[in-house]
């Protein structure tokens, strides 16, 4: 609810694909595009977040933060995709084909006009999903047995050596949440060995097929003549697998621990279509060295710095240089326009636009001894924040990502100071020898925070999955049924009736053939949580799926009469809080054939990228007897299906008034 956190990418910062489309570009966009606010994603729109409403002709990917590589929800465009009945599919294969087939299309097609593509993979995001034969060539080869402590030692001299990394850096002391590895048990070792070397086969695979990618470029004879910029990183390695990494990765959005023993009967499957892997924390560490922390945490460079090189031999003479001067991000797009000779643009589409923030890389180019010129920058991610200010920086660590809460209030957190050009890894902390320097820094935070639209902060993390607690707009706000009917598919959870938490209602009238019906009449979620009523073999039944650790079914005991049926599902939930359980009533046409008792559901959240789908389970399957795709289409036709969920009891609507005015509070004086 707050100005600078919209999600909203304004209109007065065009992006860099229009300006370029706007100038004779071809533009495609490929993976992952996180851009478009939750609320804006399904088929009611709006589209102008969409990627082919922000500069793009061509779109093949994913909108949420991630998806499932085994059977992911892609669109192209702004349709949907069907995904192929062929049990090798995986996804960071099938975007690459898509790229390098559009860029030699528009090529064929168009020789003259040149061609920008966003190449955004999954990788290295969790789920960490990879192909069988890249895992055989790092399992068992021993690359990760030293453990997360002795790694960042071997790191560390090879980028030493290769002027990565200054001569004489340290290495920042680890969190004290992570173990050292000698502590760990057998167990534990395994486990977590395992978790690595299917990491680093991810990173293999996607490089791979990166460079598959660019090799299109030289197919057509532009290899030479193209700029590329390749960032490697999921802004520094994720530490969210906490302590013991996770089988599935919503367990950590729905606050609920893994255990080792329970995750190495799955050690085989590992980054398999079985898992929805994530590594433990340790690793994120060990990854990030010579850096403390890992992403989350932009207040430390393992949050925030990723390797990237820039590779243009028609426009770059010097050849494998480093570069040390500061650059953010934001840089790029400036450099760009500078590189191809483009101003940066004043009114976009008749409106008035912002200054560019970035600096021009360029030039560096060709200097190494350039000075700087991204002087300032400042980084804030639920309350973790930091200033960079000519070679200076100063943070402070206000939450891990393992951790649900800050450590302080926000006015009572600790800062540190570092001298980033004589402390690259942010080791020696001058808080208390120069005082002077963090309360100057510390007010140039509060400047560029001012500027930026970062005030207030907001130090809230899974409290932002509930859009009534932090004022977000919500499709379904104030409403409490919906009614849907065939072919609505693909509702993501912030366009579909919340249902966690609370009792619901499943109506759906129905007509069976004489042969019987089989498949999925509605469902939420997927192989890793979710719901779904469905029949199976002519038989009605319910199934919840709580995180893929516990399956609840509440079925029939005979199957349906042909003709017209009425199916509802009743959920009385047990209140108390969130996650709990409650009764389940299965009626068909007004009798009561079944019930049951779920004793845990999701309090947070199903998924990323799967969603309620009516007539069909898209993506993974709630229920693995049924299956996902056309398999699990039902076979009879279905007039309509009405979602209802339960007012709220006093107490709980008091709360959320209370919640409301607090979020209408903050934002009446951000604004």
């Amino acid at each position: 609810g707050f100005r600078g956190a919209t999600g909203q990418i304004p209109n007065a910062t065009a992006p860099l694909a229009e300006t370029l489309r706007l100038n004779g570009y071809s533009t495609g966009a490929f993976g992952k595009w996180h851009e478009t606010a939750s609320w804006e994603a399904s088929v009611s729109g709006p589209f102008d977040r969409w990627p082919t409403r922000q500069g793009f002709d061509k779109f093949y990917g994913f909108l949420g933060g991630e998806t499932n590589q085994w059977a992911p929800f892609l669109y192209d465009g702004v349709a949907q995709v069907e995904l192929p009945n062929d049990p090798n599919y995986h996804f960071m294969t099938d975007m690459t084909d898509k790229a390098v087939a559009w860029i030699k299309y528009q090529k064929a097609l168009t020789p003259e006009k040149p061609s920008f593509v966003y190449f955004a993979p999954g990788a290295t995001h969790a789920p960490h999903h990879v192909p069988q034969e890249w895992i055989a060539k790092w399992k068992g080869k021993g690359k990760f047995d030293q453990g997360w402590d002795k790694l960042p030692q071997e790191t560390q001299a090879r980028r030493i050596a290769a002027g990565v990394v200054p001569a004489g850096t340290k290495l920042a002391p680890k969190p004290p949440a992570i173990k050292d590895w000698d502590t760990l048990s057998a167990d534990e070792k395994r486990l977590f060995i395992v978790q690595a070397e299917v990491f680093a086969a991810f990173v293999d695979y996607t490089d791979h097929e990166i460079g598959r990618m660019l090799k299109a470029f030289e197919a057509v004879g532009e290899a030479d003549n193209t700029l590329v910029f390749y960032i490697a990183g999921d802004n520094g390695t994720s530490g969210e697998g906490g302590q013991n990494g996770m089988f599935n990765e919503y367990t950590y959005f729905n606050g609920v621990p893994e255990k080792v023993e329970d995750m190495l009967k799955l050690a085989d499957k590992w980054g398999g279509p079985e898992t929805y892997p994530h590594m433990a924390a340790g690793w994120a560490v060990g990854l990030n060295a010579p850096f403390g922390w890992m992403k989350q945490v932009p207040s430390d460079f393992g949050g925030t710095r990723n390797g990237m090189v820039v590779h243009w031999p028609k426009g770059i003479k010097a050849k494998n240089e480093i570069r040390s001067q500061f650059g953010h991000v934001i840089d790029v797009a400036p450099t760009v326009l500078q590189a191809i000779g483009l101003p940066e643009p004043k009114v976009v589409n008749g409106t008035k636009q912002v200054p560019m923030e970035g600096k021009s890389l360029m030039y560096s180019f060709e200097d190494a001894k350039a000075r700087e010129r991204h002087t300032t920058q400042y980084f804030e991610i639920a309350g973790n924040r930091a200033i960079y200010h000519d070679g200076w920086f100063a943070r402070t660590i206000h939450r891990a990502p393992w951790e649900a809460k800050g450590r302080h209030p926000l006015n009572e957190d600790v800062w540190d100071l570092y001298n980033v050009r004589a402390d690259f890894s942010l080791t020696n902390n001058l808080a208390a020898q120069n005082p002077k320097k963090l309360k100057e820094l510390q007010a140039v935070f509060l400047a560029e925070a001012k500027k930026y639209h970062v005030l207030p902060i907001d130090d809230r993390v899974f409290e932002r999955l509930d859009a009534h607690a932090v004022g977000r707009p919500d499709l379904m706000a104030g409403r409490t049924s919906i009614t849907l009917g065939e072919g609505m598919t693909g509702m993501m959870e912030a366009v579909f009736p919340n249902v966690k938490n609370r009792s619901k209602s499943i109506t759906a009238e129905i007509e069976v053939p004489a042969a019987g019906a089989n498949g999925t009449v509605i469902a939420q979620g997927g192989r890793f949580g979710g719901w779904s009523l469905y029949v199976k073999n002519g038989v009605p039944a319910y199934d919840y799926n709580f995180l893929g650790l516990q399956r609840t079914s509440i079925a029939a005991a005979k199957p349906l009469p042909p003709g017209k049926n009425i199916l509802r599902f009743d959920f009385a939930y047990d209140g108390g809080g969130p996650g709990k359980g409650g009764m389940g009533t299965l009626s068909v046409n007004g009798e009561k054939v079944a019930e049951g008792r779920l004793a845990h559901t999701q309090a947070g959240m199903f998924s990323a990228d799967e969603t309620a789908d009516v007539g069909i389970d898209l993506g993974t399957p709630v229920v693995e007897a049924i299956g996902a795709e056309a398999r699990s289409r039902f076979t009879g036709k279905i007039a309509k299906v009405t979602v209802e969920t339960k007012d709220m009891k006093p107490t709980e609507k008091a709360q959320d008034a209370k919640l409301r005015a607090e979020v209408a509070q903050k934002k009446a004086k951000s604004d």
